[in-house]
């Protein structure tokens, strides 16, 4: 691992850095609920179990604010906002995708995503763009940077 003035970091360092982030109970559950699309404030009130209004606003703010979402107003009085995943949201929804199906699969099979064409659980790997294909760990270098599909 790399400390100190170096422009790259480690995996510790990058994980310390995301959990600073949006590692609090609420931003990875919102940010999981925009998965499906977009979503008004109170749609995410609702998918987002036991969540008080102010802890919505203020996590909503904060996510704008780093980029991960965005606000498009739908209604102008009272100025309401339709919540959607930016680029930054998108790839990070991803990561969330393959923590909630551990999750799910350490909690016994809970709520596991399928696909809808055959039943099957759905399950993450590592994708090359350029080739359009998933990739096996035998066939990257460990420094490369991967989609997540």
């Amino acid at each position: 691992m790399v400390h100190g003035n170096s422009p790259s970091i480690g995996a510790a360092d990058g994980l310390d850095a995301a959990a600073r982030l949006v590692g609090d109970r609420w931003s990875l559950r919102l940010v999981g609920a925009l998965l499906e699309g977009d979503r008004t404030f109170g749609e995410l009130a609702g998918d987002v179990k036991g969540i008080a209004p102010t802890i919505l606003t203020a996590r909503l703010r904060t996510l704008q604010r780093l980029g991960l979402l965005t606000a498009t107003p739908y209604e102008q009085r009272p100025v309401r906002m339709r919540y959607s995943l930016a680029a930054p949201g998108r790839r990070l929804a991803a990561t969330i995708a393959t923590l909630a199906e551990w999750g799910a699969a350490r909690e016994g099979g809970l709520d596991l995503p399928v696909h809808r064409s055959c039943g099957t659980p759905v399950v993450t790997r590592a994708w090359c763009p350029t080739c359009d294909e998933p990739v096996d760990r035998v066939d990257r270098d460990a420094g490369d940077d991967l989609i997540w599909c």
